[in-house]
C-alpha cells in the first residue's frame, strides 16, 4: 500500500518526457495476519499500513495488532496469494523486493468525488441543438417506453452521484523507484487526489500469473 503524492514528468536518459504518478511509502506495509487454506480455507497474507495514534482505534482492532506485535496501524487490506511461504506476523514488506522498474502493475484506489452529475458528463451523452428552436439542450430525453414495459429498466443510464468509487487503473508500468526518498515512480494518472491510499500488486496477465484455463 503507498500514498500518492502527485504527478510530475519524468525525463528519461534518452530525452523523453514521461507524465508519471510519485507514490510514497509511509510506516508501516507490515505483515499482521497470515491465512492458510487449513485455518481460513484459502491463502492470503494481511498487510497493516500507516502508523496512528492508539486512541485512533477501537480496543478489538488494537488487540488484533498486538497479537501480531505490530505498532497501530491505520489501514488493513488482504492480499490473496497462490502460497504463503515466508510470510510471518510482524515482517516488513520492502517494496524493492517485490517491484524492479519495468516491472507492470495494477493499482486501485478511490477515485475522486465529482458529486451529482448530469448525463452529458457522466455517461457522455450529446447533447440537443442550442437554437433553431429546439427546448432540448442537456436534458435527457425519453427514458422508456409508455405502457410496454410501462416502467424504467435497472441499470438505465442516468444523472446521479459521479466518482468516490474503488478504481483499478490496468497495466501500468513502474519508471523509477528511489530508494533514499522511499518513492515509486509509475507512469500514467492513478486514482484519486494527492494523499489518497492505493493498493498496488503486480499487473494480472492471463498466461504470465494467471493460468489461460
Amino acid at each position: 500500500m503507498g500514498t500518492k503524492l502527485g504527478m510530475m514528468t519524468f525525463f528519461e536518459p534518452s530525452g523523453t518526457a514521461v507524465p508519471v504518478t510519485v507514490v510514497g511509502f509511509r510506516e508501516g506495509n507490515v505483515v499482521t495476519q497470515v491465512k492458510t487454506t487449513s485455518t481460513d480455507g484459502y491463502d492470503s497474507v494481511q498487510v497493516g499500513y500507516r502508523r496512528v495514534r492508539d486512541r485512533k482505534l477501537t480496543k478489538p482492532e488494537l488487540g488484533h495488532l498486538q497479537k501480531a506485535g505490530t505498532v497501530p496501524l491505520r489501514h488493513l487490506q488482504e492480499f490473496r496469494l497462490t502460497s504463503v511461504e515466508g510470510f510471518e506476523p510482524g515482517n516488513q514488506i520492502v517494496v524493492e523486493d517485490i517491484f524492479k522498474e519495468g516491472d507492470l502493475v495494477d493499482v486501485s484506489g478511490n477515485s475522486i468525488g465529482k458529486g451529482f452529475q448530469g448525463g452529458i458528463k457522466r455517461h457522455n451523452f450529446k447533447r440537443g441543438p442550442m437554437t433553431h428552436g429546439s427546448k432540448s439542450h442537456r436534458a435527457l430525453g425519453s427514458i422508456g417506453a409508455g405502457t410496454t414495459p410501462g416502467h424504467v429498466y435497472k441499470g438505465k443510464k442516468m444523472p446521479g452521484r459521479m466518482g468516490g468509487t474503488k478504481t483499478k487503473i490496468r497495466k501500468l508500468k513502474i519508471v523509477k523507484i528511489d530508494k533514499d526518498l522511499r518513492v515509486v515512480m509509475i507512469k500514467g494518472a492513478v486514482p484519486g487526489k494527492p494523499g489518497n491510499l492505493l493498493r498496488i500488486t503486480p499487473a494480472k496477465i492471463v498466461g504470465k500469473n494467471i493460468p489461460k484455463n
